[in-house]
C-alpha cells in the first residue's frame, strides 16, 4: 500500500512538473520535452542514449526530440570520440539563448516552491526520492525489469 501511494503521488507530481515546464517553456517557443533535451546538454554534450538513461525515458522518444531541436538549429550532432555511431547532441548558441530566456521564470518558480515548501523539506524529499530510485534500480537488477511478484 505504501509503495502504491508513493507511485500515485509521484505520477501526479510528474504531471504537475511537466505542466509547469510547459508553462515556463512556452514563451521561449519550446515544449517541456524540448527544454528537457536542451537542458540535458547545456553543460556537456551527450549521446541520445545517455540523455534517455538520465531521465528514465526511451531512447526513441529522446531521438525524436533531438532530431526536432537539431532541425530548428537549437542543437547539433557532432562526432562522439567514444562511440563512432552514437553522435553527441550539442547545444548551439540559439539553444543556449532559449535556455537563457526560460531561466528567469524558472528561477522565480523555484524560489516560490522553496518558500511554499521549505528548503529542508525539499532536501528530505530529494534524498527520499533518490533512495527510492536507487532501490528500484537494485530491485530491477541488471535485466532492467522488476521481477513479477
Amino acid at each position: 500500500m505504501l509503495v502504491s501511494a508513493i507511485a500515485k503521488t509521484v505520477f501526479r507530481l510528474n504531471g504537475q512538473l511537466v505542466e509547469m515546464a510547459e508553462v515556463l517553456a512556452a514563451p521561449a517557443g519550446l515544449t517541456a520535452s524540448w527544454w528537457r533535451v536542451l537542458g540535458a546538454v547545456a553543460f556537456e554534450p551527450a549521446p541520445v542514449v545517455e540523455i534517455a538513461r538520465r531521465f528514465g525515458i526511451t531512447r526513441q522518444s529522446v531521438q525524436r526530440v533531438a532530431d526536432l531541436v537539431v532541425a530548428e538549429g537549437l542543437a547539433e550532432y557532432r562526432p562522439n570520440p567514444a562511440h563512432q555511431r552514437a553522435k553527441l547532441v550539442c547545444l548551439t548558441e540559439a539553444g543556449r539563448a532559449k535556455l537563457r530566456e526560460i531561466a528567469p521564470g524558472h528561477r522565480a518558480r523555484s524560489a516560490q516552491l522553496v518558500r511554499n515548501v521549505g528548503d529542508d523539506p525539499l532536501r528530505e524529499i530529494l534524498a527520499g526520492l533518490t533512495a527510492l530510485s536507487r532501490g528500484i534500480d537494485e530491485a530491477a537488477g541488471d535485466a532492467g525489469h522488476l521481477d513479477a511478484p
